[in-house]
């Protein structure tokens, strides 16, 4: 199989049309669940797509070494491909390398202008013009509303879509009546998407909460393997 029939056929695109389109420059979109769930496989798909298409991607972690984040896409990239045969992977696999760059931070020692700001020397600086930056485990209980404003800004300078995962966690109800996670509630209007996991017996079900204010058919609910963690395919 060429390149380009496995971004056709991939499943981001079934994901894609769930959320009206993909998540466009200057925009932002979380993906929430309890941990342990699928939220960094599901950032590491949506960010394997944007390198199979050539793009480059930043992901950026607060909870994970960058050493442990090289696994999550070597894995999910085998399990991705391993029926179908790819041409020239080998080439494949050095480009997705050279087009993804991985940041580690500690939130409790950096403010987040300290760290848009790495984010930033980086792109402007470094040269290193991404399309999608991924932040993952960024914990949103320490989160106010002009952190949020912050990224949103600065994803419309740097014309980037930002993917960032929200973990919810004490006691329940952890959702409001939209389904929007509480932890949110303060700022939702600022994420163009807003996806939640749930487990059930025998898939992790994705559900749209919010996609540029339309509402979303519940059939669109899409699932994960409960094994691979991949995007189940229609």
């Amino acid at each position: 199989m060429v390149i380009s029939e496995l971004i056709r056929r991939s499943p981001i695109r079934v994901f894609e049309q769930a959320i009206n389109g993909r998540l466009g420059p200057g925009e932002l979109g979380v993906i929430a669940a309890p941990s342990g769930i699928g939220k960094t496989s599901v950032l590491v798909q949506i960010g394997l797509d944007k390198l199979l298409q050539g793009k480059r991607v930043i992901h950026v972690s607060f909870t994970q070494h960058t050493d442990y984040v090289l696994v999550w896409y070597k894995d999910l990239f085998n399990e991705f491909i391993k029926k179908r045969n790819l041409q020239n992977e080998k080439d494949v696999k050095n480009d997705i390398d050279k087009n993804r760059v991985l940041m580690k931070f500690n939130q409790e020692g950096l403010s987040v202008d300290q760290i848009l700001k790495s984010i930033r020397a980086l792109i402007k600086d470094g040269g290193f013009n991404a399309d999608a930056v991924i932040v993952d485990g960024l914990n949103f209980s320490k989160i106010k509303k002009d952190h949020v404003c912050a990224f949103k800004t600065f994803a419309v300078e740097m014309g980037v879509a930002m993917w960032c995962s929200c973990t919810v966690k004490g006691e329940e109800p952890f959702y409001d009546k939209r389904n929007i996670p509480l932890v949110l509630s303060d700022y939702a209007e600022l994420f163009e998407v807003i996806i939640v996991l749930e487990p059930k017996q025998d898939n992790i079900t994705l559900t749209v909460s919010r996609a540029r204010d339309v509402k979303i058919p519940e059939s669109l609910a899409l699932k994960l393997d409960p094994k691979t963690l991949l995007i189940l395919e229609n």
